[in-house]
């Protein structure tokens, strides 16, 4: 198992020694996989990516992840050149490639492409978009899903979208790769970041949850990315009668909840078992972070199966 901490702890694999790697429309060994140095994505961080699970031969809320990355790409003025039909196709090619069935994290990039020159303008681009899409055997690690994660509030806040817009999921993560190593600095595993204003926002790679009084409270969404697996729980909790709530509250607010968790594409539902030295419930009796967990589970599982 890595040595690595938090919520995308994973247990290695030696198949991924072997994995091929797609990068427009050709596959190549791991160790030989490479893009140009005049890559927008490379130079600028100019892109956009989703991270995928691949289930049952299934990818897993496929619609949601391929709406978001074009959403994304319109944001930035970037046209990714392919159709979602099409992207789809190279994701089920690629899996296919590998041979894969289950288990497997795909890491899905779109770069703007190659520069004529180093320069942030879309206009020195002279090439179609690159894309690539990295396939792994990939499975959160049991004792982070059952034992959790030491979150920590962090200096690094979510700015406004007129700075940057952190709803999108861009390839420049520059604030969330701040706001990590702040995490880490202070010895928690997930660095949990403030929006302009003071409220809790997200965390650098997780979206956060709060129990209290039986209900469960999450930020407005404003200054976070369009979480996905955040959109499902919220559903969850919705449809099985769980008081769910996107508002602003403060640290103060967390340090005085019962439960928490983080979400996210990789981990799922993952638990909290300390804020800022402030420790919580974790999975006990009548842990409504455990519920939600099983639910999400059974989300997955019927999900790869239709």
């Amino acid at each position: 198992m890595t040595d690595k901490r938090g919520t995308h702890d994973y247990v290695e694999d030696i198949r991924n020694l072997e994995i091929l790697i797609y990068i427009n429309g050709k596959f190549f060994p791991r160790q030989d996989a490479s893009i140009s140095v005049f890559d927008s994505g490379y130079l600028l961080g100019d892109g956009v990516w989703e991270g995928i699970r691949f289930h049952g031969g299934k990818f897993l809320f496929l619609e949601q992840h391929l709406e978001r990355l074009f959403w994304g790409a319109s944001k930035i003025d970037m046209d990714i050149g392919k159709t979602i039909d099409e992207i789809t196709e190279i994701l089920y090619e690629t899996v296919k490639f590998n041979n894969m069935k289950s288990g497997v994290h795909v890491r899905l990039i779109v770069s703007r492409g190659i520069k004529s020159t180093p320069y942030q303008d879309p206009s020195f681009t002279v090439s179609e978009p690159t894309i690539v899409v990295i396939p792994e055997y990939k499975k959160p690690s049991p004792e982070t899903q059952e034992n959790g994660i030491k979150v920590v509030s962090v200096d690094i806040i979510r700015g406004s979208s007129d700075v940057q817009d952190h709803r999108i999921n861009s390839l420049s993560k520059f604030n969330c790769i701040q706001a990590c190593i702040d995490a880490h600095r202070k010895g928690g595993d997930e660095g949990l970041m403030l929006d302009p204003h003071g409220y809790v926002s997200t965390c650098n790679s997780t979206h956060f949850f709060m129990v209290k009084d039986n209900s469960v409270l999450t930020s407005t969404g404003e200054y976070c990315l369009h979480g996905v697996t955040r959109q499902n729980i919220i559903d969850i909790c919705k449809s099985n009668s769980v008081p769910i709530y996107e508002k602003n509250f403060t640290l103060s607010d967390v340090y005085d909840s019962e439960e928490a968790f983080v979400t996210g594409t990789f981990g799922g539902v993952v638990p909290i078992y300390e804020i800022d030295g402030h420790e919580l419930k974790v999975l006990g009796k009548d842990s409504l972070v455990s519920l939600i967990q099983s639910h999400y589970n059974n989300l997955v599982d019927l999900e790869s199966s239709i």
